[in-house]
């Protein structure tokens, strides 16, 4: 943009006269700060790396960037996951298998994912994978490491305090720049840090200086010539600000771990998105404000984020075209009309590049999966035992990248996925406190929610089996008051499938009985309640089935007798027909950590009932008064049923 002189002769706006005035305010200038996301000087980034997953192998392997290659996993017929782009030129996309890449491109270099198999404590690369689709498992834990990587790597570049990062993916990222971007335009315009006069917010900003703004390598979106004849404003100058920071993160990417992304600079996510992929690969695209509807004049609005499925098709079908420019014609109104009030309004703004939507600073994983789906189906419990053994192995070894040896984070649920047939059979655990997590831990949790699903009915074949585990925590630090050992929500619920029975012999009153008892307000009161779905097991004999009959209380979880026991023995699982018993109530448990846990409820119940026993605050003699009959009346409707006190209302005394 080249320079243009200023009214009056002034080389700068920010030393011109008091009628040379931005568009914007220095209330807009101030909601930078606080990421304000109808800001229209707001600035935000979305780094996309170019063929991740092949670039993983190719820095792997020391492949020459020049060199065609692709990554192979075996399902859909030696399907292709990810091709660079000297294979792209030749013609290879990911509808190719492996035989038809290599005809069109002799020289490709087609790489499988790394693989776990029985036994492994780590994932590897096999040259055999490709043929051992029974037998192995796909990780795609290498992209994940990388992926942490430059994570990392962008959050040391960003100024600390100024961040706020979204990984929308394991290759790609959004970033809102805007707080650094006030802190930097303060930094070379301190004469924007002055309060406007009177403290007036809604006062106009000086001009920024018209001398060009140097965008260096960037690919601008083209304007008219009148467009690009108009002096910059701070919008431009922002952008330009945010640009800076991005180049900065992409060479660094570059430089330090061998990586070349693209990048897209906006006012909001669906722009930067869609400049991101705009001048692929390693480049990067800023859509300036006057630049939007030039930018998005040549699009389809089936190309656009949450536009590429049904909505996207529905639009298209109700309108009769998928081009954005002609969908700009359409009123407001007739969006609502045909779409809805508020899926209408959405789409209105959509096609015009308006979009409020906030970067979330979520960095930290929520959950992990490990999956197989197969084919052929397996048949037995043997079967599904050795890959329950390499699902824990997997997400085990992911915990420990995640910091769980050293306490920093740690799951709190644990569940599994059972697909026969057309049906999806789910049960979830609480993972034990405690106790160091393992991968042995892991597994006989997952043996036993297995369990649990086959004791339900028809399990066989099995056509996909998943383990995951979720509901991550921060280590816990310091001494642990009561409530840790209050167990509430889906955990209360998932402890209700592992009651033990009681031992045999014993004339303890059975675990239905003394739940009962429990129910009449004791500890039990902390447990959340909830009705079962068609795809969990009851367990109380109250319950009844589909058909009103009653359920009665399954045997499956006795310590001392298992039918599966000899199987799930070949497997390493910690089965044992000498039980720990509790010397207060005599139930049975299989290990020390079950009869600890067990020990911490009889304590919590005993201080609960010492609680009960005595006031938890002091009581003072308050000078008794007559009521008059309206004071009665509420008092009495407040007690509740009978007259009775509520909770906590004998505890208060107000003067």
């Amino acid at each position: 943009m080249s320079p243009s002189p200023m009214p009056g002769g002034s080389s700068s706006a920010i030393h011109g006269t008091a009628a040379q005035r931005s568009r914007f305010t220095y209330r807009h200038l101030s909601q930078l700060a606080s990421y304000q996301t109808t800001n229209p000087l707001r600035v935000i980034a979305h780094i996309d790396l170019d063929a991740f997953y092949a670039q993983c192998e190719m820095v792997r392997l020391g492949v020459p960037e020049d060199k065609p290659l692709a990554v192979q996993q075996w399902y859909a017929m030696q399907g292709l996951i990810a091709i660079n782009y000297p294979a792209r030129e030749a013609g290879i996309g990911r509808h190719c298998n492996v035989t038809e890449a290599k005809k069109l491109c002799p020289s490709l270099i087609a790489q499988h994912v790394a693989t776990w198999r029985e036994g492994d404590d780590k994932w590897a690369y096999r040259d055999d994978a490709a043929a051992n689709i029974a037998k192995d498992k796909v990780s795609l834990d290498p992209y994940r490491l990388q992926s942490r990587k430059i994570l990392s790597l962008i959050k040391e570049t960003l100024p600390p305090g100024l961040q706020r990062v979204e990984k929308a993916s394991i290759d790609e990222v959004y970033l809102d720049l805007s707080a650094q971007v006030h802190s930097t335009l303060i930094e070379r315009f301190p004469e924007l840090a002055s309060p406007p006069p009177y403290d007036d917010s809604t006062e106009a900003l000086p001009l920024p200086p018209t001398s060009a703004l140097d965008w260096q390598a960037d690919a601008l979106v083209d304007l008219d010539e009148e467009g690009e004849s108009a002096d910059p404003d701070w919008d431009d100058v922002a952008i330009l600000v945010g640009s800076e920071v991005v180049r900065e993160i992409r060479q660094r990417i570059r430089r330090d771990l061998g990586y070349t992304c693209s990048a897209g600079i906006a006012n909001n996510k669906l722009l930067s998105k869609l400049g991101s992929a705009f001048k692929k690969p390693n480049r990067q695209t800023v859509i300036r404000n006057r630049a939007v509807a030039m930018f998005l004049g040549d699009f389809r609005i089936t190309k656009m984020r949450n536009l590429g499925g049904k909505l996207g098709e529905q639009v298209v079908s109700i309108f009769g075209t998928d081009a954005v420019k002609n969908l700009l014609d359409v009123p407001l109104e007739q969006m609502k009309q045909k779409l809805g009030d508020e899926t209408g309004l959405w789409v209105y703004n959509t096609v015009r590049g308006i979009d409020t939507s906030e970067v979330n600073s979520r960095t930290q994983i929520k959950s992990m999966l490990s999956a197989k789906s197969f084919r052929p189906f397996i048949q037995t419990s043997e079967q599904a035992f050795k890959w329950l053994k390499i699902f824990a192995a997997d997400i085990y070894a992911r915990l420990v990248e995640e910091g769980v040896l050293e306490n920093k984070r740690r799951p709190r649920t644990i569940t599994l996925h059972h697909r026969h047939s057309s049906q999806t059979h789910s049960r979830q655990a609480p993972i034990p406190l405690g106790q160091k997590l393992s991968q042995e831990i892991l597994f006989n949790l997952a043996v036993e929610l297995l369990r649990q699903i086959m004791a339900h009915g028809s399990v066989w074949p099995c056509a996909n089996l998943s383990l995951s585990v979720g509901g991550f925590e921060d280590g816990i630090k310091g001494n642990m008051g009561i409530s840790s050992f209050l167990v509430k929500g889906e955990d209360a619920e998932a402890l209700r499938y592992t009651t033990p029975e009681p031992r045999r012999g014993s004339t303890e009153p059975d675990q239905t009985s003394r739940k009962r008892r429990a129910d009449d307000g004791g500890i039990k009161r902390f447990f959340s309640k909830r009705s079962f779905t068609d795809d969990s097991r009851a367990w109380e004999s109250g319950d009844r089935d589909r058909s009103g009959s009653p359920i009665q209380v399954g045997d499956e979880h006795s310590c001392c007798r298992d039918p599966w026991q000899s199987v799930l023995e070949n497997h390493g699982v910690g089965l044992s027909s000498t039980s720990l018993v509790c010397s207060r109530c005599n139930c049975c448990f299989a290990t020390s950590q079950d009869l600890q846990s067990h020990e911490d409820w009889h304590m919590a119940k005993d201080l609960q009932d010492k609680e009960r026993g005595t006031p938890a605050f002091a009581e003072r003699t308050v000078a008794p008064r007559t009521l008059n009959p309206k004071e009665r009346s509420a008092g009495s409707s407040r007690r509740g049923r009978g007259g009775k006190a509520e909770r906590g209302q004998s505890k208060l005394k107000f003067a």
